[in-house]
């Protein structure tokens, strides 16, 4: 089997994984789901105005507001869907015989689905935390009170911070506070699951010489990119609304 690697490997290697991308893109993230949930006057006009009015509002780091949320929950995120998608794959597989597409489709809706355990609270966390960032940006920019648009939590308008906000939620909402917009979350993350993993089996094994032999690193980065860029474009309207679904 070309598929050698252990599992702990593999949840190590995610987890890193999940780490780097978290600190190279989360800024991008932040513009993301400011411009998706910009309601009424628009205050930013695209992604790198969003940034500009971030770090003059809140400074360099405002672009990383939310992001230690991330850094904390995104390995065991990475863990479950991994874990999930080897556990789908092997028992979807038969006996000397490579998966189907189908059945690879289904490996990748079980991760998905298995993720939203820490996905869901951990977007919910992150997202409140970069809105609130965002109505503090408009009230700089459009010179509003803080009264001009209301936020869903109490909390997050005394200097919000992920523990502030999940114990408010926790005591006011309980556990259905924290896991609030979860369907939502798995209308997004279980397409792209579906979509992502399948994808770049597929693609990675086009680099593949032999059944037994891994493709080159390089080739298997160009195939993560691709399909993942591939799955992100095919779930950004569904991933807009898991952005609302979590401040509304």
């Amino acid at each position: 089997m070309a598929d050698t690697i252990s599992l702990p490997a593999k949840l190590i290697n995610g987890g890193v994984a999940g780490l780097v991308g978290v600190t190279c893109v989360f800024p991008i993230d932040l513009a993301k789901t400011r411009l998706q949930n910009q309601q009424g006057r628009a205050i930013y006009s695209g992604m790198f105005d969003c940034l500009v009015k971030t770090v003059r509002s809140e400074g360099f780091f405002g672009m990383y507001r939310g992001a230690a949320v991330n850094l904390t929950l995104v390995t065991p995120e990475k863990a479950i869907k991994l874990a999930a998608n080897d556990f789908f794959r092997y028992h979807l597989t038969k006996e000397g015989k490579q998966l189907t597409l189908i059945r690879e489709m289904l490996a990748g809706c079980g991760a998905g689905t298995c993720q939203v355990i820490v996905t869901s609270p951990m977007e919910m966390l992150k997202i409140q935390l970069q809105d609130a960032g965002r109505l503090a940006t408009q009230k700089v920019v459009a010179g509003e009170g803080a009264a001009a648009i209301p936020h869903p939590s109490p909390a997050a308008s005394k200097k919000p911070s992920a523990m502030l906000i999940a114990r408010d939620l926790l005591r006011t909402q309980g556990i259905s506070g924290v896991y609030k917009g979860l369907g939502a979350t798995l209308l997004r993350d279980v397409p792209f699951s579906v979509i992502y993993f399948p994808l770049f089996a597929n693609v990675n094994k086009l680099g593949q010489k032999s059944s037994h032999e891994k493709a080159p690193f390089y080739h298997s980065f160009v195939a993560g990119c691709f399909a993942g860029a591939v799955a992100a474009v095919a779930v950004t309207p569904l991933d807009g609304r898991t952005g609302h679904s979590y401040i509304t």
